[in-house]
């Protein structure tokens, strides 16, 4: 899966086989590496939406859980205290919400430790493979957006200074790595798109865009659907606990770092800050663990018109 994202090929015309996708998918992506180009002290978004993405926070009902000498109970609780100090119009956690099994004092602890923050700030959430649907909905009752009827998945739509946000669900198995949208999800998802204005859209789930059994199974029949609309800009998701950008003909691709722990200690662990307008993007690392190298640094990403 992370092997995956460190290629760098060239671009193709979909449709293709998921293999070919990914393996073309990082051709425009080295102007935004983060060692790399398009980084700046200042975005040049700075009167934009203003909002935080977190991504696999992994909060175990038992907070003296550890992974690798870190604590993701602990790490939440500082991420949370962190986005309420700036206070965000919104926040996004996209997926893996729970430890491994979605159990239900995972979320009682997710629902405890965010109290203070969702009383200011509206937080939205995608599903990811170590979450339970059941669980998670018991758990959190009357979310802030507008949910969408999409038969067996949590679809919600927020607005934002002039853009659009999809949070889709991509939640297959629970404690299986991978995840899948499905036809009901995707035909929810063309049918939104035809019948939608040209509001700029981003779209949010879990799971990454490789062609590895642990990826988004169902990755080429999305990007079939949403690259011929221009409407669409980015794609953000977790699961690789990696921080990183790509693009795939014009989308930018968002892999956002996990809050509750990194998988290799290149990678930083914490959440980002985001400031979205009607042209792009700017993207500002808030690093708490991990490889703290590019705290602070900001990317700026234009919109594909």
């Amino acid at each position: 899966m992370s092997d995956i994202l460190r290629r760098s090929l060239a671009p193709i015309c979909l449709p293709v086989s998921r293999r070919h996708f990914i393996q073309t998918a990082l051709a425009a992506s080295a102007g935004y590496l983060l060692a790399g180009g398009g980084a700046a002290a200042q975005g040049s978004h700075a009167r934009s939406g203003h909002w935080a993405f977190i991504a696999d926070t992994h909060v175990p009902q038992d907070p003296k859980n550890e992974y690798r000498g870190f604590f993701p109970y602990d790490n939440f609780k500082q991420v949370a205290a962190a986005v309420q100090a700036v206070n965000p119009e919104g926040a996004v956690i996209v997926g893996d919400v729970a430890r491994l099994e979605g159990l239900v004092g995972d979320y009682a602890n997710v629902r405890d430790l965010s109290e203070s923050l969702r009383t200011g700030v509206p937080l939205h959430f995608c599903l990811g493979n170590h979450d339970d649907r059941k669980n998670f909905l018991d758990a959190f009752a009357n979310l802030p957006g507008d949910r969408q009827p999409v038969e067996g998945k949590y679809v919600n739509i927020v607005e934002t200074n002039g853009v659009r946000f999809l949070f889709l669900d991509s939640l297959l198995y629970v404690n299986r790595a991978a995840g899948l949208l499905g036809r009901n999800q995707r035909t929810w998802i063309e049918e939104y798109l035809a019948q939608s204005d040209n509001t700029p859209l981003v779209l949010f789930f879990h799971h990454t865009l490789g062609d590895g059994d642990g990826d988004l199974l169902d990755v080429e029949r999305l990007f079939r659907v949403i690259t011929p609309e221009r409407k669409v800009k980015a794609v953000v998701y977790g699961h690789s606990h990696e921080y990183r950008y790509d693009t795939q003909d014009g989308i930018h691709l968002i892999n956002l770092p996990a809050s509750g722990y990194n998988f290799n200690d290149g990678e930083p662990i914490g959440w980002v800050e985001a400031n979205v307008a009607a042209e792009g993007i700017d993207l500002t690392l808030r690093a708490i663990g991990g490889n703290r190298a590019n705290d602070g640094k900001t990317t700026s990403l234009e919109w594909r018109t």
